[in-house]
Formats: structure tokens, C-alpha cells, sequence
């Protein structure tokens, strides 16, 4: 089984509503166990135009899946939350990014782990530190070092 972490976020249609239920979701995900998840909390949006605020928190797995068929699963899951994909960092029902998979590094065409832009996502951070305060990411780094040296975003623990 390998420790995985997936972000958990939305601003449409009841978001808080939307990222409860994904958490329902994950932990019916076959060869999948939910260990935990992150309070969520309140942030200001990222991307294009007028957009409501987000909810945003990270759930804990372990999973027995290749980090590919994770990926899968987890786009089912955005589809049946009507997940539309019309516009980069446009406005969202649901939102579920595999940031960690183990201490993979992982670049093929469709997926990049560790996330991307973890380092630069306060919003990701702070919920993956309340449940992983000890975690280190593959370049070695510390959980604790990286959200001292994040961009400040508004963000409010709901």
C-alpha cells in the first residue's frame, strides 16, 4: 500500500457541501483506505475572472492503485460532481488533485507528482501540514520549512 494525498477543493454549487461528499467518495474508492482529512478552510480563488471563494482541505489514502488508475478514480468521482473543464483554474464543482504518491516522482504527459504548484499553495499546504505535520516531500524537504516560505493567500479554517 502506498500513502497518498490528494487536495480536495471547489467553489460552485455548495462547495462545502460538494467537498463533504467527496470525502464519502474516497472512502468507498475500491483498493483504496481513507486514513484522514484535513479540516477545511476558506480561500480566496486562483485563476481567471469574478470567482467565488474555495473550499479547500486534503484527504490522506493509501492506496494499492498505480498512481494512473488514482487519477482515473478520482475523475470519476469530479464527473459525477458534474466537473466540467471549460476554462485553467476556471470555477469548479470539484477539484481533486493527487499532490503526494509515496515518495514518487512522477511526470508522464497527464499527471505531475508531486503536484506542481504544492509549493506555491498556501491552501495546500496548511491542511496537509494539520494532518502530516512530520511529512517530507521527495526532494527532502520538511512540510513545516515549505509553508514558511509559501506565498501568503487569504485563508480562513472553517
Amino acid at each position: 500500500m502506498i500513502d497518498c494525498f490528494v487536495g480536495i477543493g471547489s467553489n460552485l454549487n455548495e462547495p462545502l457541501t460538494q467537498v463533504s461528499q467527496a470525502i464519502d467518495s474516497l472512502s468507498q474508492l475500491a483498493h483504496c483506505s481513507l486514513l484522514k482529512h484535513s479540516p477545511w478552510y476558506r480561500s480566496s480563488p486562483i485563476g481567471p475572472g469574478d470567482q467565488e471563494d474555495y473550499i479547500n482541505g486534503v484527504a490522506h489514502l493509501q492506496t494499492s492503485l498505480s498512481a494512473a488508475a488514482l487519477l482515473e478514480a478520482l475523475q470519476v468521482i469530479e464527473a459525477q460532481h458534474l466537473r466540467v473543464r471549460h476554462q485553467r483554474w476556471g470555477p469548479r464543482t470539484l477539484d481533486l488533485d493527487i499532490l503526494l504518491f509515496g515518495q514518487q516522482v512522477i511526470d508522464p504527459p497527464n499527471l505531475t507528482v508531486p503536484h506542481k504548484q504544492i509549493f506555491k499553495r498556501n491552501f495546500v499546504l496548511q491542511p496537509l501540514a494539520d494532518i502530516a505535520p512530520g511529512l517530507l516531500f521527495p526532494d527532502g524537504s520538511s512540510i513545516v520549512s515549505r509553508l514558511h516560505s509559501c506565498p501568503a493567500n487569504a485563508l480562513k479554517k472553517l
